[in-house]
């Protein structure tokens, strides 16, 4: 073969290469999960149909017949959206006795103290909650020297170093419950910082020198010791609208609390509110989202003396729009056993699994997120049972429609000692 000959038979071949992967581009990597029964995150009853999956995103969802690279035949299982944490510190403490594991606290800022670049998406607690259906979270640190204080951050639990993440969408803040200071003092310095927060405009940010300028003339500011950083968050919270979290439980705080939204224009939402019963009507009208534990039946302070077993039910009668936490945000994923014990104490279940995905997300301007919905990301759940009972787990798990690993720290260990059994615990894989 002569050199003009391989030339042209080279030339033919990477044409036909070219043309290989020009077409193959044209077809995404596809996946189809039918014959599910689907509880979307907004209906109030589930439907039966299949759900096509194409990148990120869902691509389709009906009853018709569909083609994918990758079908799962989910008959006789329960598909919902991922379980969105709204009330946890996944990724930013390991060990919560540990000091050299926790990432939550500053000792220089108060209000302006984000935790979002201190994010480990490696935390062994990522795989355990990823494993039982929560797929993402809000991670916030703990409370500051300020009543008002603090930024938290929404984090996709991929467990990817190319880290998903919505950076710093949420104040957080604390009135009485175990702190030693007064409330009157709690609400006048509140009160003084949103009056603050609201004298900032855009020019007063312009350099160091002029953030310095405004604490200097400012007493609050000047007398709490604010950076620029924390001023930056001030006028963010209430320019911005940022979503304002708020741990109170007694129910004269709550009313004082509306106050302050009502005068500032705050986008409040009350964390706690174990005696969000005895002004529900004042909740509802100020249209005030409530992170409770469902679960809570016994007053653990004097804060508290209205808990109820039956709280979340009482307040879904009021239309008040409700998520749930968990005393232990490292296991955050027993919020579904807490859906349950709502459901079963008389709140809808449509309710009670909005308040683990689609509140959440609505509530935290989250995108494309807690719904199963077409043109939203694909992240997925398919249950071998009813999702709300404890005993109930994933079989898949699709986040940004791939799908991902359920194995565990907790499921190799249980492999380990379960398997094997013949051989030493040193010589076990």
């Amino acid at each position: 073969m002569g050199l003009s000959q391989t030339y042209q038979k080279f030339t033919k071949i990477f044409k036909t290469f070219l043309c290989f992967v020009f077409v193959g581009s044209l077809f995404a990597d596809t996946t189809l999960i039918k014959n599910a029964t689907i509880y979307d995150g907004v209906k109030n009853i589930p439907f039966e149909g299949n759900i096509l999956i194409e990148n990120e995103t869902i691509k389709r969802i009906s009853s018709a017949n569909m083609q994918a690279d990758f079908v799962i035949d989910a008959s006789g299982m329960i598909v919902t959206p991922g379980i969105i944490g709204t009330d946890t510190n996944i990724g930013i403490v390991e060990i919560g006795a540990l000091s050299v594991t926790r990432d939550d606290s500053s000792e220089i800022y108060s209000i302006g103290f984000s935790i979002h670049d201190a994010f480990n998406p490696k935390s062994t607690l990522i795989p355990w909650n990823r494993s039982n259906g929560v797929t993402s979270a809000l991670s916030l640190p703990q409370g500051t020297a300020s009543p008002i204080g603090g930024l938290g951050s929404y984090f996709l639990l991929d467990g990817e170093l190319d880290i998903t993440s919505k950076k710093d969408i949420v104040m957080i803040g604390n009135v009485g419950g175990s702190s030693n200071k007064s409330r009157a003092e709690t609400f006048s310095v509140m009160d003084d910082l949103l009056s603050f927060a609201s004298s900032i405009n855009a020019r007063d940010l312009s350099s160091d020198s002029d953030i310095a300028d405004l604490i200097e003339s400012s007493s609050i500011a000047d007398f709490m010791e604010l950076h620029p950083r924390d001023v930056k968050a001030l006028f963010k919270l209430i320019n911005e609208n940022l979503p304002l979290i708020i741990n109170t439980h007694r129910a004269s705080d709550i009313l004082k609390l509306i106050e302050l939204k009502e005068k500032y224009n705050l986008n409040l939402i009350i964390k706690g509110a174990q005696d969000a019963s005895l002004v529900a009507s004042q909740i509802a009208e100020s249209n005030i989202p409530l992170i409770i534990n469902p679960i809570n039946n016994i007053p653990g302070s004097f804060d508290e003396l209205a808990s109820n077993i039956q709280m979340a039910s009482r307040l879904e009668k009021k239309g008040i729009d409700l998520m749930f936490n968990t005393p232990r945000s490292h296991n955050f994923h027993l919020v579904r056993q807490g859906a349950g014990v709502a459901v079963a104490n008389g709140m809808s279940y449509e309710a009670a699994l909005k308040a683990i995905t689609s509140t959440p997300a609505n509530v935290f301007n989250i995108d494309q997120r807690g719904e199963i919905k077409t043109g939203y990301f694909a992240d997925i759940v398919i249950w071998d049972a009813d999702p709300l009972e404890p005993s109930s787990m994933p079989e898949y798990i699709f986040i940004n429609g791939k799908n991902i690993d359920l194995t565990s720290r907790s499921s190799r260990l249980r492999d380990r000692y379960t398997t094997q059994p013949e051989k030493p615990n040193t010589y076990r894989n």
